[in-house]
């Protein structure tokens, strides 16, 4: 496709939009056979099928979600540059879509964040939480613009990504203030048959933590196993049993979850990663991120030996 005609992808957009080519009808003011042989004949220049049926519904292909994605970018600019020609101030400012991983502490996710809210160019931000895999898939169909991550991507994920090394921080653990009474005692020996909340076996935390145990002789009676770091934290906090965060927020999770720290697990520590699709960072917000956690927002930034 040597050139894109703008006024097929526009029929195309207007229809993933709106769900339905007879809904894209009566904003375009066309016939649906008109519609219907624009985008057969956009399909073909692009070389793939970009919208598929299911039943009464019209579904994007994961092709034509990506073509969408640049089709969005593509008309929001142009309705900014006609702003910008009419002497209006742009409404969006700078757009940032952020993938967080399930594992990813929300308190870690919150301070990456939290500098972009107070930048003097508005700035619209979108995070969308789910699991590492399916994360990766929307940065390679380019669906959000980076994703925030305790462990790296791999070669193995199979998408063409870079990894950004945020920084590390040591862990703690954390308990109920009637609960940690129990366990204040020649810590951390006091913690043998102890009740914890621990991360799911797949997550790079939980690998550490088991090894943690083995090499201080601790056998943990594990009350339950979650994914997600903010529900684990609630569990803490309501005194369901001791659980493991970065201490580099320490503070912040004793405020807001009512707990007490215990102690450090020594030698663990979580690692946290900025993932992209592009090795140097274009996006103004992404720069911003990547600097913030340079200059000090944790309490380890040695860079892992590889």
């Amino acid at each position: 496709m040597e050139r894109i005609n703008y006024q097929h992808l526009y029929y195309f957009w207007t229809v993933s939009k709106q769900g339905s080519i007879s809904a894209a009808c009566e904003i375009l003011h066309l016939a649906q056979p008109t519609i219907s042989a624009q985008l057969a004949v956009f399909e073909q220049s692009v070389g793939a099928k970009l919208i598929r049926k299911e039943g009464r519904k019209l579904v994007l292909t994961d092709t034509g979600r990506a073509v969408f994605h640049y089709a969005d970018e593509i008309f929001t600019l142009g309705r900014e540059m006609t702003h910008m020609l009419k002497g209006r101030t742009s409404e969006r400012g700078l757009r940032l879509n952020i993938g967080i991983s399930d594992a990813l502490p929300k308190l870690i996710a919150y301070r990456l964040i939290a500098p972009l809210l107070k930048i003097a160019e508005p700035a619209q931000i979108q995070c969308l939480e789910d699991k590492t895999e399916r994360l990766l898939t929307e940065i390679g169909l380019h669906n959000i613009d980076m994703m925030l991550s305790d462990v790296p991507a791999t070669p193995a994920s199979g998408a063409r990504v870079f990894n950004h090394f945020l920084g590390e921080s040591a862990v703690a653990i954390f308990a109920a203030p009637e609960l940690a009474k129990r366990y204040q005692q020649d810590f951390p020996r006091c913690l043998n048959g102890a009740p914890f909340l621990l991360p799911t076996t797949n997550t790079a935390l939980r690998r550490s933590l088991d090894q943690w145990f083995d090499t201080q002789q601790i056998s943990p009676v594990i009350q339950a196993e979650v994914e997600d770091s903010a529900l684990l934290k609630t569990f803490g906090a309501a005194g369901a049993g001791l659980f493991f965060s970065p201490h580099t927020v320490a503070s912040e999770i004793q405020r807001q979850y009512g707990t007490q720290m215990l102690g450090p697990a020594a030698g663990v520590s979580e690692r946290f990663y900025a993932i992209t699709a592009q090795r140097r960072m274009k996006h103004p917000l992404v720069s911003a991120i990547l600097e913030n956690a340079q200059h000090g927002l944790f309490d380890l930034l040695n860079k892992p030996k590889v």
